[in-house]
């Protein structure tokens, strides 16, 4: 069967030259992005243990997380959470199969507890967080859907649709970049500096401004000082690394809401604002790519914690941003590519309803030769979409 693929020419001007760009990324310990791992972490323990037990991979969707800020008492050489946070995990999954029960609360809350413990190092797992787990049961007709036919691909579990996009541009580049740097390399020389940070890059222009807001930990900071000393020292490492990624004029501002006068700075007992008065949702922070892309195409579903399976919001919008990445690095002459692709409900997951890919040329190429090769990428790429599945359940496609 053709697949419905339709590609056109985009009638727009280059992001890169337009005037004004918003780029945003929450980062790990961001309560949104804590929501996010956990809903995911779930999802791969819960995908392993149906494997295991059952030889398939059942029903579950665990991306309705939510987190529920604490109260906490920062102060310069180390304060104390007098309130823990509350992470509550609710969602759907299959707790029977064949004769066969399987303890879905028991991974849920396993699998959480070794996320936060794993990515909020300064946590006392112990006193400083609540995980509450509600999980239900799936709803027949899906449940139906999401039942395996021998030799075909899944049915989709959903009307819905996802959005890629490529290349990314200069200012989502180096908000990655500054990402991974600080969680890979800085600090690990400077533990000071928390996983809760928000970074949001404006180009307005030729002038890229990243306003970075950084949680500190009181534990390692002895004075109002040395706090400022380490927003310079951050403020300084990040430019460097905004300058590998571009010849335009960058300005770097970390915590601008600190106020020293009256000691109002962000310092933090745990590294996360979720410790005093910051909620997280599973969905409401960075898309699959990473990032939170007002000026591009997006879709609204949460990817974290979705099934591997046959969830359309995760495995199209997952599908579209690898396939327009793919076509830029084979594909001569794309300037920039947009591709959306739409499911109907009990429809085989690589036949969408539509996939529509929008191509922005390069001067002077010849859109004729772009469109065939595109097509051939997106086709070959939709035959193959279960190969998505086992990449995720391994970790090795992120998410958020």
């Amino acid at each position: 069967m053709r697949r419905n693929i339709k590609i056109e020419a985009l009638q727009q001007i280059p992001l890169e030259r337009q005037e004004i760009e918003l780029v945003e990324r929450k980062c790990i310990g961001h309560p949104d992005s804590l929501a996010d791992g956990i809903a995911e972490s779930i999802s791969r323990a819960l995908s392993k243990a149906y494997l295991e037990e059952c030889g398939a991979i059942l029903h579950h969707n665990t991306d309705q997380g939510e987190i529920v800020a604490g109260e906490s008492q920062p102060k310069y050489g180390g304060g104390k959470v007098i309130r823990p946070i509350y992470m509550l995990i609710d969602g759907r999954a299959t707790r029977q199969f064949d004769g066969i029960s399987i303890p879905t609360d028991a991974i849920a809350v396993d699998a959480a507890r070794t996320y936060l413990k794993q990515t909020l190092t300064n946590l006392n797992m112990d006193r400083d967080i609540i995980v509450d787990c509600r999980l239900g049961t799936g709803s027949t007709d899906l449940r139906d859907v999401f039942k395996p036919c021998q030799n075909t691909p899944p049915r989709a579990n959903d009307t819905s649709f996802g959005v890629g996009h490529a290349p990314f541009s200069e200012t989502e580049t180096i908000v990655l970049a500054v990402s991974d740097f600080i969680d890979t390399t800085y600090r690990n020389k400077h533990p000071i500096i928390g996983q809760d940070i928000k970074i949001m890059g404006l180009r307005d222009g030729n002038t890229i401004t990243l306003t970075l807001a950084c949680a500190m930990v009181d534990r390692y900071c002895g004075e109002l000082a040395e706090y400022i000393e380490q927003k310079r020292l951050l403020e300084e490492n990040v430019l460097k690394v905004a300058k590998k990624h571009t010849g335009r004029k960058v300005n770097v501002a970390v915590n601008t809401a600190d106020v020293y006068e009256t000691g109002s700075v962000f310092l933090t007992v745990t590294g996360t604002s979720a410790e005093m008065g910051d909620d997280g949702s599973v969905g409401r922070g960075n898309r699959c790519n990473g990032l939170i892309t007002p000026n591009r195409p997006m879709s609204m579903e949460a990817t974290s914690g979705k099934n591997p399976i046959n969830h359309i919001g995760k495995i199209y919008n997952i599908l579209a941003t690898q396939l327009a990445q793919e076509c830029v690095r084979k594909v001569n002459g794309i300037e920039e590519i947009y591709i959306r692709l739409l499911s109907q409900i009990g429809k085989p997951i690589d036949q969408p309803l539509v996939a529509s890919v929008q191509v922005l040329p390069g001067k002077g190429m010849d859109m004729k030769a772009i469109k065939s090769d595109v097509e051939a990428i997106i086709d070959n790429g939709l035959a193959e979409v279960t190969c998505i599945t086992e990449k995720i359940i391994r970790g090795e496609i992120k998410t958020f």
